[in-house]
């Protein structure tokens, strides 16, 4: 059920009302928050500290969406499936507000949600107020699942993470580790910028953002990155019209100097949307060579073709590719392949975290299969000599690992590369086998992975 607009500028003028429809739109459509996010600030009708509400509240209760509902299953007389799905939102938005906004009054938290209930579904209007001023009486006496009893469980509720999922990190990481991957995956991920390094450097910028009265500060590993402190529109940031940086997390920046590109090389970046690794592997090359950047959907081309423009990139062409098509190109024609492999994103859902709940563990072996496929079309593209980096955004290692491993055994004319020997001021970020492998918890980057691949005939 989507709610409709009364009037013009009468839904989306209340914070609450906005995230409510949000929330609604990515249960039912599948949407992805932040484009439904930006969509909504774009049409300005939401102003001044009530933007920012918005954003919150949208992020916030997707983040910690299943530590709210195992809070609720306490506070309700029957199951949550058998919930008005509109009422369910509205709590799970008055819940967030009383456990993790400070700034917002209890009594505020209490009033707007039942505010929201009688505008839109007034006969749930008592049992919001009833649930929420329950859970004010009772917080003290909510319950979580033990954690030596059940560790999976345990996790799972206190961080707001699938079960299933806590269970495949408890088996790589062990308990604890996978708690903290938890909970750092459950929180507001930084906002990383790299900068275009063909207009300006790294300095350069930095003093440009704090001109603004913006704090930015160098990323600790990647050269052309910074951190900004705060929420921030991207597009008022000073230097995004000028092509002076693009939105890309440290570890994916780290990914096109991973594959070693070289000027006046031919690059293929098979999968190449949203665009950030296409323009860095140009920017390294000194924006001479070619980077052919390939992408099955046309309308994410045209947001790559948008950022090369913005950056000023002219060594980039663009165009519509399936991998699954082995002939895409001639065997043997790149010197160098960037497969950013389709993937669970799991590495990711701090950034998405509507990801996690359409989710389940048989995605990722169905993920797997197609990733194999990808990477024995691509692989042939390589000249001899050639160099391939297979990387994802997931914490899988089936999707990972395992890819790799299968690739290599049954293709004895590339080898694996040990990044360690390439980079070896990296190796807090390079696994013993010789693979990049980053985590939230431990790096303060997003969940990534890479293997580079060498085609020795």
């Amino acid at each position: 059920m989507i709610i409709r607009r009364a009037a013009k500028g009468a839904f989306t003028a209340n914070p609450r009302q906005a995230a409510c429809e949000t929330l609604l739109r990515i249960r039912k459509e599948g949407g992805f928050a932040d484009r439904l996010i930006d969509n909504e600030l774009s049409n300005g009708i939401l102003s001044g500290p009530d933007r920012g509400l918005y954003a919150e509240l949208v992020f916030g209760v997707l983040r910690r969406q299943g530590t709210l509902d195992h809070i609720l299953q306490q506070l309700l007389e029957k199951p949550m499936i058998e919930l008005d799905p509109l009422a369910l939102v509205i709590l799970r938005i008055g819940l967030y507000q009383l456990t993790c906004l400070d700034r917002i009054p209890e009594s505020a938290a209490v009033n707007e949600s039942v505010n929201l209930a009688k505008l839109i579904t007034p006969g749930t209007s008592g049992l919001i107020n009833a649930v929420l001023r329950n859970y004010l009486r009772r917080r003290d006496t909510i319950s979580f699942p033990d954690i030596g009893a059940n560790p999976a469980a345990a996790i799972a509720a206190r961080h707001s993470q699938p079960e299933w999922l806590v269970a495949q990190w408890i088996e790589q990481l062990g308990v604890t580790e996978a708690g903290l991957l938890a909970e750092a995956s459950s929180q507001q991920p930084p906002l990383t910028l790299r900068v275009n390094t063909l207009r300006t450097d790294r300095n350069q910028l930095c003093e440009a953002f704090e001109r603004q009265g913006i704090e930015a500060t160098a990323c600790r590993f990647s050269p052309d990155g910074i951190t900004v402190t705060g929420r921030h529109t991207i597009s008022t940031l000073p230097g995004f019209d000028a092509g002076l940086f693009a939105v890309q997390d440290e570890a994916s920046q780290l990914a096109a100097r991973l594959l070693g590109a070289e000027p006046g090389e031919r690059i293929w970046d098979a999968c190449c949307a949203p665009g950030g690794k296409c323009g860095h592997l140009a920017q390294l090359m000194d924006d001479r060579g070619e980077v052919i950047a390939t992408d099955i959907s046309r309308s994410k081309l045209t947001l790559v073709q948008d950022n090369v423009r913005r950056l000023g990139i002219r060594s980039i062409s663009t165009s519509v590719a399936d991998l699954h098509q082995p002939d895409t190109f001639p065997d043997g024609f790149f010197d160098r392949i960037l497969l950013d492999a389709p993937c669970s994103g799991l590495g990711v859902i701090r950034r998405n975290p509507e990801a996690k709940w359409r989710l389940f563990s048989g995605d990722i072996t169905r993920l797997a299969a197609v990733q194999k496929t990808l990477l024995n079309n691509a692989a042939v593209k390589l000249k001899p000599g050639g160099t391939l980096l297979y990387s994802t955004c997931s914490t899988s290692e089936a999707e990972n690992e395992l890819v790799v491993e299968d690739f290599l055994l049954h293709h004895p004319a590339f080898v694996l590369e040990n990044l360690n020997d390439h980079f070896p001021g990296w190796s807090d970020l390079i696994a013993f086998y010789g693979m990049f492998r980053v985590w939230p918890h431990r790096h303060g980057m997003d969940g990534f992975f890479a293997a580079r691949i060498k085609r020795s005939l």
